[in-house]
């Protein structure tokens, strides 16, 4: 098995089956209608190690099913930090108009 290092990269900078994994877990919960990608990631800007932030709009997701699917990524064992975010519980405009400004949608 490679090491991420040595796998070839998206324009994250991440491995392929990073984001094709994620993606896997966002379509087995369907009340997900969209995530995007933000910050450094989006940016470019990004080091090895950054996290991978997430923004989700899916306004009927149960708080329940979003902890179950902060546990399927878990399962992943990525050595980055996958941060997700509910687009309809964030209350800072700044964030929003962030995400809205340099998002990349992934799903």
């Amino acid at each position: 098995m490679t090491s991420p290092a040595s796998e070839p990269t998206d324009r994250f900078g991440l491995p392929s089956y990073v984001l094709e994994s994620l993606k896997k877990i966002f379509q087995r919960h369907t009340r997900i209608e969209h995530a995007t990608v933000y910050g450094s990631r989006a940016k470019g800007n990004y080091r090895y190690n950054s996290d991978i932030d997430i923004m989700l709009t899916a306004p009927d997701l149960p708080w329940q099913e979003f902890i179950q699917m902060e546990m399927e990524i878990d399962d992943l064992l990525l050595p980055w930090k996958v941060d997700l975010a509910l687009k309809h519980h964030v209350e800072n405009p700044d964030l929003l108009d962030h995400v809205g400004r340099v998002g990349v949608p992934i799903y």
